[in-house]
């Protein structure tokens, strides 16, 4: 995660620079998609769960779903989020929220219905770690250097003069190095934060099985959802994808070459970390 930070960070120095020493008024563009970051990290746990129709649940609605928390958020030491339910057939259950004082687990009708009780309980100490290392606010700050390259990438071309120089005479060679930074910016920021998502699954992953000290049934979910997902309609499946970042598995699998662009890791991968938790805490018994 420092890596991928300093990676950004030097990225963001790059750009900021060619901003302002080429623009007049990239400073403005700055504050609109940084504005726009901000309120996506504020409202982050709100937004997730309208994008799904989730709904929150009290302990009376939901006795064993808020039970199997309140024992988890116990064993963490940590404030107890949000509790929400999303009625769809997609096995999958997501975390969200700008901090561990504000924040909200979602879980779907189609996972509560394919999991058994402790295959259930390693998806929501995954999802508990999330909460925890404070995951929402890193890859939001982490990706508002692509929001902003991708912002001047997108509108630039409607919007030539805001790239103006302070000498007309060049502010066609201004715009096109702008926008060929902007461009390049964004790629390299888009595979940055997708391998910081990647890495923050296993992390995740790592601590929920520590948490409860049962690895293989978490990987038993992670093996029934990915079997499962493969049955679920792509038409439901693209409808959530927008969120897919927060899932507990992919809305939609990529394979092979398109892995460096995927939000998750691959199963195996995953799988082969929790026999390793498992060996490890198999030796501390």
């Amino acid at each position: 995660m420092g890596g991928v930070s300093l990676g950004l960070g030097a990225l963001y120095i790059l750009f900021a620079a060619v901003l302002y020493s080429l623009t007049d008024l990239g400073a403005f563009a700055l504050v609109i998609v940084l504005a726009i970051a901000w309120g996506q990290w504020y409202f982050s746990d709100s937004l997730a769960l309208k994008s799904m129709n989730a709904h929150v649940v009290d302990a009376r609605q939901a006795p064993e779903l808020h039970a199997m928390i309140d024992r988890l958020c116990a064993l963490a030491d940590m404030p107890k989020p949000r509790v929400a339910v999303a009625v769809t057939d997609m096995p999958n259950a997501f975390a969200t929220g700008r901090s561990p004082n504000h924040s909200s687990v979602c879980v779907t009708t189609g996972i509560m219905q394919r999991l058994d009780a402790d295959e259930l309980e390693g998806v929501l100490a995954h999802e508990l770690s999330h909460v925890a290392n404070r995951d929402v606010t890193v890859m939001t700050v982490a990706s508002s250097i692509g929001l902003l390259a991708g912002f001047i990438t997108r509108w630039g071309m409607y919007a030539g003069n805001m790239f103006g120089s302070r000498d007309n005479k060049n502010s066609g060679v201004v715009f096109l190095v702008v926008f060929l930074v902007s461009m390049l910016v964004y790629a390299v920021s888009f595979v940055l934060t997708r391998s910081l998502s990647r890495y923050r699954e296993l992390s995740a992953d790592r601590s929920g099985a520590y948490m409860t000290g049962r690895p293989s049934k978490l990987s038993s979910a992670l093996v029934k959802i990915s079997g499962e997902m493969a049955r679920i309609p792509n038409r439901d499946l693209r409808q959530d994808q927008a969120i897919s970042a927060f899932f507990f598995a992919p809305a939609i699998n990529r394979q092979s070459a398109a892995a460096l662009f995927s939000t998750h890791p691959p199963l195996q991968q995953r799988l082969d970390q929790l026999a390793q938790v498992s060996a490890e805490l198999s030796e501390q018994g």
